[in-house]
């Protein structure tokens, strides 16, 4: 009996070692994160709000967790604009797949009403609802490599614009009423969001040209999860530019994914210094 008790007991610790150790870590990232975002707060002069939806293992199981922009991220970040001076610039960390259209519009809604200057910087991407809200900012600065995305609306599980075609390509006594049901409401949430995308930019584009935006990323031109890079932002007018600071950076990797069993990225994580041309000469020789 006092070998089995052993053995139990010492199942319990490991048990309790297995759940806590987690826990700790997970605390330990959390404050560094907090230390990170108050440097870079002191450097700037400003609030910074991160809106990061990645994996993380977190509590004791382990379980990952898909995020995407819901109305607790709306909650959160009204509150942090509402408990910030008018005068104080806000810079967004924005690395999201997008999510609910209502809780980016208000995130976006509030940003533009914002007085001061408010910058969003993508690191790796900003889709959808993401994209929404970067137009709603003074600023957008991207990694020379992230991409914003198109935000035609999805209407259940297809896009509004597709729903639309099945009016024009069949005729109306061969359409189901759900259908067209369905292609009611498509064209409604189309006008929506061109309307909105055109509110978000008109003061810094001009009508005319942020009605022509809206339109590019409406309708249907792209699949919904089509990378729309830094030149093409350009190219159709959005006041865009290039160079995160290494802060943004570092804050990002202290939002880690979940390990993977087996790796399919590998790298030796230190940067590598250049060599000069005559070293480079000399390696080839011998």
């Amino acid at each position: 009996m006092d070998s089995i008790s052993m053995i139990l007991n010492l199942l319990w610790l490991l048990f309790l070692f297995a759940t806590i150790t987690p826990m700790i870590h997970q605390r330990r990232i959390e404050s560094t994160r907090m230390r990170m975002i108050k440097t870079l707060e002191k450097k700037r002069g400003s609030r910074v709000i991160t809106l990061i939806h990645r994996q993380e293992k977190i509590a004791f199981l382990g379980i990952p967790l898909r995020g995407y922009i819901n109305i607790e991220d709306s909650e959160h970040i009204l509150r942090a604009i509402r408990m910030t001076p008018d005068d104080m610039p806000i810079d967004i960390l924005l690395h999201t797949p997008g999510g609910l259209v209502l809780a980016s519009e208000q995130i976006a809604n509030a940003i533009k009403k914002h007085k001061a200057d408010v910058t969003v910087y993508v690191p790796h991407y900003a889709m959808s609802g993401g994209t929404l809200i970067a137009l709603a900012a003074d600023e957008i600065i991207l990694d020379e490599n992230a991409v914003l995305g198109p935000v035609d609306p999805q209407i259940g599980e297809y896009p509004a614009v597709s729903i639309l075609k099945v009016l024009e390509n069949k005729d109306i006594n061969e359409i189901r009423d759900k259908t067209l049901i369905l292609a009611d409401i498509a064209k409604k949430a189309i006008n929506q969001i061109q309307i909105w995308v055109k509110e978000l930019l008109s003061d810094k584009l001009g009508d005319e040209r942020a009605a022509q935006i809206g339109k590019t990323l409406t309708e249907g031109r792209w699949t919904h999860d089509y990378p729309i890079t830094f030149d093409m932002l350009r190219e159709m007018g959005l006041q865009v530019k290039v160079g995160l600071p290494v802060e943004i950076y570092s804050l990002m990797e202290l939002y880690p994914q979940t390990l993977a069993r087996r790796p399919s990225v590998q790298y030796i994580p230190i940067p590598y210094q250049q060599e000069d041309e005559d070293e480079r000469r000399k390696r080839r020789k011998s």
